[in-house]
């Protein structure tokens, strides 16, 4: 189950999925995220990535499958404690979770949405200082991402943060337990453990990026269970 990663679809990969269903779901896999600590992942990428930037400088983070805005939360208050002048442009294809983010996003004037393809010529176009992505890259087939990762190439200035899952049996079986215990939504119960069926190891992201032809980057295990790798 766990030698190869698993391509079966997510059924929060369903772009017309909506209402209470994913509602519920945003808000628990935001609870499960915040006490298992891995959005720190993210936060201490982003840190060691603009340790040396001026705080004078305005920065452009664009957050690629942004969910239901929480990673975006963390990171406008984050660069609010440093000092850091920020933009935050939070794109999903999913147009029902942008609206769920626009409201729980609502008192950070600094955040924005949009309902945007990054496969879509018009989205290789925009051009940002940086891009994170939490929890987006397991959606995508090896192929895909290198091209992903080759368009990051011209799109972030400064760099990229990406922080996802390590395919382990521990892992498929702790989250498996934990949303069979404590989640009551289907869609969660379902997704978290595939999330981690269909996620890396440290081998297969290395491959992915020696075919994007990205030499120089920084790839660290990191709890829980997570991945981050910065180029």
């Amino acid at each position: 189950m766990f030698e190869k990663r698993s391509y079966e679809e997510e059924l929060m990969d369903d772009l017309e999925s909506g209402g209470e269903i994913i509602d519920q779901a945003l808000r628990e896999l935001e609870t499960i995220n915040r006490l298992l600590g891995g959005n720190q992942v993210t936060i201490n990428g982003l840190n060691k990535l603009l340790g040396n930037h001026p705080k004078a400088a305005p920065i452009v983070i664009a957050d690629l499958g942004c969910g239901g805005g929480d990673i975006m939360i963390l990171v406008a208050k984050w660069a609010r404690k440093k000092g850091y002048s920020i933009e935050l442009k939070g794109y999903d294809a999913n147009p029902n979770i942008v609206e769920y983010a626009k409201q729980n996003c609502a008192q950070y004037p600094e955040i924005s949405f949009y309902t945007e393809d990054i496969f879509s010529d018009d989205f290789k176009t925009n051009r940002y200082d940086v891009v994170i992505c939490t929890l987006f890259t397991h959606h995508f087939k090896d192929e895909q991402l290198i091209s992903i990762f080759n368009q990051f190439k011209t799109q972030a200035k400064i760099g990229v943060v990406i922080n996802d899952l390590h395919r382990h049996w521990l892992a498929y079986h702790s989250i498996k337990l934990l949303t069979r215990l404590f989640s009551k939504s289907p869609m969660v119960q379902c997704d978290a453990p595939l999330s981690v069926r269909r996620a890396f190891r440290k081998d297969e992201l290395q491959k992915i990026m020696n075919s994007a032809e990205i030499s120089a980057f920084s790839l660290k295990w990191m709890w829980a269970f997570r991945w981050q790798l910065i180029f």
